[in-house]
């Protein structure tokens, strides 16, 4: 990469056709964990008009209404015939998606055994092994980088945090014309590995019919993009484009078809890191999909607030059945403080990657999937779960020396 270049990432709001479908399979996952920590569980969603489909492999004994979970989930979005803001006579907004009114298809049904005996820590014919295996092969990356306070790149941390001010905008009640669907967008400008300026910031909100386009973007670049960006990173260069299609009155379901697992750059590192292709929500901590990538972002964030490195990325793979990943990679760029392999050292003495290890250690089989659906499944908006705590930093140290 050159030494002067712009780099971009995007979040979206839970409105998001494709967030309404993360944020429903997840509050299925929380449902079934909340009565049986030991469900399996993978569940897919999909949206279109005011039709809300689930579908996948559920096996557990909790009792949940599937139905009455989708709606109330969807009213918590903001879909709903009273969600119309502060001032329904002005801003009146009929939505063909409504929780209330919606059309609910419910196509779940059981883990296939065959799976189930491979991720069962019991034995079965051929397995090799009575332990807990990985719910599936596939490969896994964690990252982070001494850019933010949360070790995130800058591009997707602050494209998160216009996110979430404009969710809190939107529910405040003094912006009553804000509606559910929205993205963000940060471009920032590099100097090697330094950001020296913000280089464009882009937000697009669905909004009521009766307010216009220069109303809109005087507003949010005045509540919203200044108060949120660092004042430091924004000059006279710096482009602001706020709903540059000039009109965004049809979105959510309506506008466009959802699914679960579409979003996955925006759920990780914004493209700043790699990605092995496997979605996260919907999905039970047996998946490695989802619970080794956690695993991954745990430790690379302590090698880098033990400050071994100031860049940092794990990769993983499994097979599934198997209780061992079959590889591990550890990369610090150029930008380790210490010899690379003695950061590989203690990480395989700190850590383990088993996936019933990783299970343990981080507490999953808990109802907390929810509260990384939107905005980002590290970082600020999930500050306070497991794989966000670095806690490992004087382990790491003392077995480096």
């Amino acid at each position: 990469m050159s030494e002067h270049y712009i780099f971009s990432s995007e979040s979206v709001g839970e409105g998001h056709p494709d967030k309404v479908c993360d944020t429903i399979s997840d509050a299925i996952l929380d449902a079934c964990l909340a009565d049986d920590p030991k469900s399996r569980v993978a569940c897919e969603t999909f949206v279109k008009d005011n039709m809300v489909g689930v579908a996948g492999e559920i096996t557990t004994n909790a009792d949940v209404s599937y139905e009455d979970l989708v709606r109330d989930t969807v009213r918590e979005i903001g879909y709903c015939e009273d969600a119309v803001g502060s001032e329904p006579d002005k801003y009146s907004y009929t939505c063909k998606f409504d929780a209330d009114h919606l059309f609910f298809l419910n196509l779940l049904g059981k883990q296939s055994r065959d799976i189930a005996q491979g991720v069962d820590a019991e034995g079965a014919d051929h397995k090799g092994t009575a332990e807990q295996g990985a719910g599936d092969q596939g490969i896994m990356y964690g990252y982070a980088v001494r850019e933010t306070d949360e070790l995130l790149p800058i591009p997707i941390a602050y494209a998160h945090r216009l996110g979430t001010n404009l969710r809190e905008l939107r529910r405040g009640g003094n912006h009553g014309w804000l509606r559910p669907d929205a993205k963000t967008q940060l471009s920032v400008e590099y100097n090697g590995n330094t950001p020296t300026r913000i280089a464009a910031v882009v937000v697009s909100t669905m909004h009521a019919r009766e307010i216009d386009t220069p109303e809109i973007r005087e507003i949010l670049k005045r509540d919203l993009i200044l108060p949120t960006l660092p004042e430091n990173l924004i000059d006279d260069r710096t482009e602001f484009l706020i709903n540059p299609t000039g009109r965004f009155v049809v979105g959510g379901p309506e506008g466009d078809a959802g699914l679960t697992g579409r979003k996955i750059i925006v759920d990780t590192y914004g493209g700043a890191g790699r990605h092995g292709g496997g979605a996260f929500s919907g999905k039970d901590p047996s998946k490695v999909d989802r619970s080794a990538a956690y695993m991954c972002r745990w430790v690379a964030k302590n090698i880098v607030a033990a400050e071994l490195a100031d860049r940092v990325e794990l990769q993983v793979a499994y097979a599934i059945g198997h209780p061992h990943p079959v590889s591990l990679q550890v990369d610090t760029f150029g930008t380790a403080h210490v010899d690379p392999a003695k950061i590989k050292k203690a990480v395989n003495e700190v850590f383990s990657f088993k996936p019933a290890d990783i299970v343990s250690s981080l507490d999953l089989l808990r109802p907390i999937y929810g509260a990384t659906t939107n905005y980002g499944h590290f970082g600020a908006s999930s500050a306070d779960l497991p794989w966000e705590q670095a806690n490992k930093v004087d382990e790491l140290r003392a077995v480096v020396g």
